[in-house]
């Protein structure tokens, strides 16, 4: 396995301080990402949408509760599914209780949706031994309309803001692959304003990866995330394919 160059400390210190200042551009063009990303204008929501909790039965504004904000993570759970994605739950494996306050305190609440009913639902969270809200959103249309259910039979294909054949055309047929329906999975981000409700953002594929732990921690580390794009190839013993559900 190639292991990095040894080096003396001194050497090593000058290669880091190099890094160091991609890192901090980085760090910049980030922070003007994400004013960019505030900065886009929101689209009022004036369908009607209802969910399925442990609670009862809520709309769109309802899942707010009292917060101003509200994350929705689109967990992949087909009705026909007796299990989540791998892929979803090793995420949902990292949600905290810890994190969930600490959004709330920003007036923040982040909550899961899936298609499968909620008894379903429930009974999977229980054997995850998870503790986040999660809603079944099943009889509604709301995963077609923000483009994390796909069936051709309901509405076009679309995800990542591309369609199947902009896909194709493009090398990333592999997101629209598949018997339909499929879920694809994602992150909507929305803003009330009195009882108005405002969609202001959604990520997909890739994108999700910020709001994980456990590859920003290995991004860190030599041997990286051990996956078979990385570079520089040959650093893990064993690279996996790049299905982030930590199985193996």
């Amino acid at each position: 396995m190639p292991l990095p160059a040894v080096a003396s400390r001194d050497e090593w210190l000058a290669a880091r301080k190099e890094l160091l200042v991609q890192e901090k551009e980085l760090t910049r063009a980030r922070d003007a990402l994400n004013t960019r990303r505030r900065e886009l204008p929101m689209v009022e929501v004036t369908k009607s949408y209802t969910f399925e909790g442990p609670d009862g039965t809520v709309d769109l504004l309802g899942l707010f509760e009292e917060h101003r904000q509200l994350m929705v993570s689109h967990f992949m759970f087909d009705p026909s599914w007796t299990d989540g994605c791998p892929s979803c739950s090793a995420g949902a494996d990292e949600m905290s209780d810890g994190l969930q306050q600490h959004l709330r305190t920003r007036g923040t609440r982040l909550v899961y949706v899936s298609r499968a009913p909620l008894s379903k639902i429930e009974d999977y969270k229980a054997r995850k031994g998870w503790t986040f809200p999660w809603y079944s959103s099943y009889g509604s249309d709301f995963n077609y309309d923000f483009h994390v259910t796909h069936d051709e039979s309901v509405a076009p294909v679309e995800y990542n803001y591309r369609s199947k054949t902009e896909h194709e055309a493009a090398g990333t047929g592999y997101y629209v692959e598949g018997d339909q329906p499929f879920e694809a999975p994602g992150m909507s981000c929305f803003l009330r304003d009195g009882e108005r409700v405002f969609h202001t953002y959604s990520t997909y594929a890739r994108g999700a990866e910020w709001t994980g732990g456990s590859y920003a921690f290995l991004d860190l580390t030599a041997l990286g995330r051990q996956e078979q794009w990385e570079l520089p190839k040959g650093r893990a013993d064993d690279a996996r394919a790049n299905t982030p559900d930590f199985q193996t």
